[in-house]
């Protein structure tokens, strides 16, 4: 049967590289967005393959939408990406709740309303349904843990994640939702954790860069992120399925060592200073290993080397944006 992709958020930072993906398979991509500007995924595709791409002027907190979308593009797989980060979540946590939540709902909704297409449906959680590791206490933390999350970005994943398992429970609606820690690589530039990649943008620039924060991380390229995302849509998993990521967990500083090593100009221009993230980064992704099989996972210094490599392309070409260094 033939496959037919919806990509909500398409346009941010994983969503694109999913659209990546897609494109560079053969794939033509269905992408739903208030607006055409596409800045990242214009870093990522070339002009050709920007044509291989379909657009779809909606809003996700807009539930006719999003089933119009469905309906008349006959969608078979749902990969819903759209969300405001905690730091938008928290200056407005209204506006966090319609698009993060709503937005969700709506999703499920068009789902189940044109169940006889949708063949799945996976949307991305986050690692911030935890709360700090003080909470939990030393070693890796099962995905089974208790959810604390602290931020109101956590509250409404945490949130979508429930709905997930109620439309599994009343409709029979099959599910995955991932949640990934800091995911890394070309077009990171908003979000708490957006810093590591703010960091090897800064390098390329030969400009100085403070990471503002210090602690445990999960380091995961973003490559490995949209393979698994597509990996999951194309399982045929039942029920409401969510799995913890995980890439490389070390402390902040020694992501310093291990960039110095492939970059070492980064000793001059990359520090560490700040408070500990409030969220665990030490998780199981066993379960997700179980289910899917080998997951994507490549080492630190290879995805390091490949995202300053593009960061150079595009700084070549004149198409790198360093206005995010000053956020």
């Amino acid at each position: 049967m033939s496959s037919h992709f919806l990509v909500t958020g398409a346009k941010g930072f994983i969503g694109a590289w999913i659209v990546k993906n897609l494109v560079e398979r053969g794939e033509q991509p269905w992408i739903l967005d208030v607006d055409t500007s596409a800045h990242r995924l214009e870093a990522l595709l070339s002009a050709a393959q920007l044509e291989q791409v379909g657009f779809i002027r909606g809003d996700v907190t807009r539930g006719e939408d999003l089933e119009r979308a469905v309906a008349e593009r006959g969608i078979t797989h749902i990969v819903h990406m759209a969300a405001l980060q905690v730091p938008s979540c928290a200056a407005n946590p209204v506006l966090g709740a319609q698009v993060n939540v709503l937005g969700t709902l709506n999703i499920f909704e068009a789902a189940r309303r044109c169940r006889d297409t949708v063949r799945s449906v996976v949307y991305a959680s986050s690692a911030a349904v935890y709360g700090p590791e003080e909470f939990y206490g030393a070693g890796t933390l099962s995905q089974d843990a208790v959810l604390h999350p602290n931020t109101h970005y956590g509250v409404f994943k945490q949130c979508n994640e429930g709905n997930a398992r109620v439309y599994s429970i009343t409709a029979n609606l099959s599910s995955v939702g991932l949640r990934p820690w800091a995911v890394y690589g070309v077009g990171r530039d908003q979000g708490v954790t957006s810093a590591p990649t703010k960091a090897l943008k800064a390098i390329v620039l030969r400009r100085p860069y403070t990471i503002r924060f210090k602690g445990t991380i999960d380091l995961q390229y973003v490559n490995d992120t949209a393979r698994i995302f597509l990996r999951c849509s194309e399982a045929a998993l039942p029920g409401a399925r969510v799995y913890s990521l995980r890439g490389s967990v070390m402390q902040t500083e020694q992501f310093i060592d291990t960039l110095e090593t492939v970059a070492p100009e980064a000793r001059k221009l990359i520090r560490v200073e700040g408070p500990r993230l409030p969220i665990a980064a030490d998780l199981d992704d066993s379960a997700l290993v179980r289910d899917l099989g080998d997951v994507p996972r490549t080492p630190l210094v290879d995805g390091i080397r490949e995202t300053l490599a593009l960061f150079e392309k595009l700084h070549s070409e004149g198409r790198l944006d360093a206005s995010d260094l000053d956020s």
